[in-house]
């Protein structure tokens, strides 16, 4: 190299077919985040990830919906494996929290599973976009969205709430499922709700008001001693 060469001037590595396929789902992410389903494009896409269109059609033939249903499960499996492992970490079935730490872990889950929203902004943007265009989107992309990762989730939670009502630690009259459900809606989905998905973030101190409010409502209905 002469002392008049640039980075820039030097030879840029070729990169891998893995690599260009990588590149297009990270940037269909952000630009279906951005744009929704219906108005981004494919040259958009390729631009930002740096290939050209046909690279794009090369690796999703089946164009547009190929690739949205390739994201959004790439996406849904990272945000889900994320969430799982908070469950597994707050509400561990080996190790089942003594009654008077309940309200606690529930909270700090869902503190956590909130923190999420910042964590993988591009994902929930998707999510967004999915509401918006609910009624224009293929069923198909709908049902790979849900296996891949709030079903899952759902599955999981599900799981972990009969765990405790198995150790006394709950009231499961009506079933796990149906508490799960309760304690999703009263905690992570009403503040997504508020901030539309994170696109509105809700301050510290609001989050907090409402998750905890959402844990003892929830507690109210299904602690043990609700029914004494």
């Amino acid at each position: 190299m002469t002392g008049t060469d640039t980075a820039a001037d030097a030879p840029q590595p070729r990169r891998g077919r893995a690599d260009k396929a990588a590149a297009v789902v990270h940037a269909a992410c952000a630009v279906f985040g951005r744009d929704g389903f219906a108005r981004a494009g494919i040259d958009a896409i390729a631009k930002e990830a740096g290939v050209s269109t046909r690279t794009i059609y090369n690796h999703f033939p089946g164009g547009k919906e190929e690739l949205f249903r390739t994201v959004i499960q790439w996406s849904s499996w990272r945000v889900r494996d994320a969430q799982l492992a908070q469950l597994e970490h707050y509400l561990d079935p080996q190790r089942p929290p003594r009654p008077a730490d309940l309200e606690r872990d529930l909270l700090a889950l869902a503190r956590a599973w909130i923190g999420l929203t910042t964590d993988f902004p591009d994902h929930f943007a998707m999510v967004r976009q999915i509401y918006a265009e609910i009624g224009h989107l293929p069923v198909e992309v709908l049902e790979a969205w849900q296996a891949a990762g709030p079903r899952a989730v759902g599955a999981r939670t599900t799981a972990a709430v009969a765990v405790l009502g198995e150790h006394g630690l709950l009231e499961l009259s009506e079933g796990p499922e149906q508490a799960a459900a309760h304690l999703l809606a009263l905690t992570v989905s009403e503040v997504a709700r508020r901030s539309y998905w994170g696109a509105v973030p809700l301050s510290a101190e609001e989050n907090d008001r409402l998750l905890a409010s959402g844990v003892r409502a929830f507690l109210r209905a299904y602690g043990v001693t609700a029914t004494r």
